[in-house]
């Protein structure tokens, strides 16, 4: 019975995994569409995005140095380079804007965005935002459980477990645990940047998204075990996903109330002035 168990939880443990992967595959493409179609990327808080990418990129390097998958690695890799393609979006729109003299004041100004349009961005039908939802969820649930299907019927030489020293071992757990800092850290400058930009040019998907691969990756490693030893091993990366849920969370409430202020100020005989 205790087999039969084991073998359920890793099952679903993998299932859950390729999901969450599925997830940070599609994450940042909501926000590099935006950041392309406003031609802008300054509702991105700079901060966030650095301090995001050295999070990648102690997370990457502690699974090269755990030896890892190579598929995880890989997925460290384009994580990482979707943070610089990000980071070139906001520097290139605004040496943009700078040459062809699309703003006079880009510092104070940063969102070249037409208040009218925004307005009608934000009060779009709630029916369609939920339809493209519910199909980009289905799509990325399908996705991880066609991938766990693929994996589960691969059979690849299993390696052999090679010994690693207690220092390489306390040098995986540092970056491990400077990798969730980094990843919780970088939250806090984009929830402040909101409160003056109004979450204008920030796509909620991205952290939609985040929120998902988060809970499925953190669901992941509990489901497989609870037992003590098991979780100090992965303490860094289950706190790293699961206490950022809750600052996606808070994003995704600013992105509700600005909504909902945006709604309030197109009714008729609205008395909330716009002060974006």
């Amino acid at each position: 019975m205790s087999h039969l168990l084991a073998s359920y939880n890793n099952t679903l443990s993998s299932i859950l995994g390729w999901v969450s992967i599925a997830c940070w595959i599609v994450v940042y493409s909501p926000q590099i569409h935006e950041n392309y179609s406003l031609q802008s990327g300054e509702g991105l808080s700079l901060i966030f995005v650095y301090v995001w990418l050295l999070g990648d990129i102690t997370n990457m390097t502690g699974a090269i140095l755990a030896g890892l998958l190579p598929t995880v690695i890989i997925l460290g890799v384009y994580y990482t380079l979707c943070d610089l393609i990000l980071l070139f979006q906001v520097y290139y729109y605004r040496w943009k804007a700078t040459k062809y003299q699309v703003s006079e004041s880009v510092e104070e100004t940063p969102l070249l965005i037409d208040t009218n349009a925004q307005n009608k961005r934000e009060v779009s039908s709630t029916k369609g935002i939920a339809i493209r939802y519910a199909g980009a969820l289905s799509f990325v649930m399908i996705t991880g459980v066609l991938a766990w299907w693929i994996s589960s019927n691969i059979t690849l030489p299993e390696k052999p477990q090679k010994h690693r020293s207690s220092s390489i071992t306390w040098v995986i757990q540092v970056l491990g645990w400077t990798s969730a800092i980094c990843y919780l850290g970088s939250r806090i400058p984009q929830i402040i940047k909101n409160f003056s930009t109004r979450c204008e040019g920030l796509a909620p998907a991205l952290f939609f998204f985040s929120i998902l691969g988060n809970a499925t990756y953190s669901l992941s490693i509990c489901v497989k075990s609870m037992e003590k030893e098991y979780l100090i091993t992965n303490g860094s990366w289950l706190a790293g996903s699961a206490l950022t849920i809750f600052l996606d969370l808070a994003v995704l409430s600013q992105f509700s109330y600005y909504r909902y202020l945006a709604f309030k100020r197109v009714q008729p005989g609205s008395t909330i002035e716009n002060t974006s």
